[in-house]
């Protein structure tokens, strides 16, 4: 079964195996460069069948860290249309997941320790749906007004254009891990008052908004996906039955897959992590909701990665960590299975 196409829209996936997004901290002024067409690019090489950008900002005060991607203006275009004819010429979709960083914003890459950066070190200011920092340590978010949050929606839907004269023929907008979409539906992070903030209803408002805007410069033809943290794993915030009741929001506004991660809006929470701990989260929103999901979370075996398909717990699995090991596990997955798959030409000499 993860070897069998997938159809969203008008775009066939060969197998049931994606390249998770994963930041790279590599880039200057949002430019992508040489490293990203070699990262990407590898993975499309070993035979997933979608490979995702990292987290990619659209507007400058998006990024995680000021060396990250970006999609706020039209010269970003050309490095990541050379990126997305290589994937697809490997046989391979190319993927673009767009984001904004929110109250995390304006942090140090992780290998430089992670901590705020201050606009006189090269940082910028933050925006968040309260003024209420991540950390005590970081810097306390501007609160967006109303105007603000439609300039943020229509830059998630002028990046979506871009993407898309890029020639990336997948979309994810992403809604986890603490940024600013998913800050927008935790009451953890959400404290308004206003139309944003209080019910589910209004908490969900910016990414319905989002969601529209995109959709209406995203070719119809072409899948939206939406990356979600399933649940807060906090006491009072986000929770498994809010997200099927946000996936069946969303199934109902154009969207075609759940990609469902987990946590990321507050610090120190301990999570009891174990092989394919997530995998719960994906079957839920397939099941209860009828919207098709992924499943991610330590999936590091092909016979568990098959499992999570053939199961029916998700419909694709997306790798993280297993592809930054391994580029070509999906090629080494299919021979451990005894599924026959097409090697790049290149690489037939080491196939047998």
């Amino acid at each position: 079964m993860l070897f069998t196409p997938i159809a969203f829209r008008e775009v066939t996936l060969k197998n049931r195996i994606v390249v998770s997004p994963m930041c790279q901290y590599s880039s200057e002024d949002g430019f992508a460069s040489e490293w990203h067409l070699v990262h990407l690019g590898s993975r499309a090489v070993g035979g997933a069948s979608l490979v995702f950008t990292e987290a990619t900002a659209v507007t400058p005060e998006g990024r995680i860290s000021p060396q990250d991607l970006g999609l706020w203006k039209d010269a970003q275009v050309e490095m990541l249309a050379r990126i997305a004819k290589f994937v697809r010429g490997q046989g391979a979709e190319a993927g673009m997941q767009l984001a904004h960083a929110g109250r995390k914003g304006s942090t140090a890459r992780p290998w430089e320790g992670g901590g705020p950066v201050p606009p006189e070190k090269g940082g910028f200011g933050i925006v968040a749906p309260s003024p209420i920092p991540f950390r005590d340590k970081d810097q306390v978010p501007r609160e967006l007004d109303e105007a603000s949050i439609a300039r943020i929606v229509q830059a998630f839907a002028a990046a979506a254009d871009r993407a898309h004269r890029a020639g990336f023929t997948a979309i994810e907008l992403h809604a986890a891990h603490g940024y600013l979409l998913h800050e927008f539906l935790s009451p953890l992070s959400n404290h308004r008052t206003d139309r944003y903030g209080g019910s589910i209803e209004n908490r969900a408002r910016m990414i319905l908004e989002t969601v529209r805007a995109v959709r209406s410069r995203w070719p119809e033809r072409l899948p939206l996906f939406v990356r979600v943290s399933a649940t807060d794993w906090v006491q009072g915030g986000w929770t498994p039955d809010d997200t099927v009741w946000l996936a069946r929001r969303l199934k109902d506004e154009a969207v075609d897959l759940f990609d469902c991660s987990s946590g990321g809006i507050v610090p120190g929470v301990q999570i009891s992590v174990g092989p394919g701990y997530q995998v719960p989260f994906a079957e839920r929103v397939r099941r209860e909701a009828g919207m098709p999901s992924g499943a991610v979370g330590l999936i590091r075996s092909a016979y568990q990665a098959d499992q999570v398909v053939r199961s029916g717990q998700a419909d694709i699995v997306v790798l993280a960590r297993q592809l930054l090991r391994d580029p070509y596990w999906p090629l080494h997955a299919a021979r451990e299975l005894g599924v026959e798959v097409p090697w790049p030409v290149q690489y037939h000499r080491a196939k047998d």
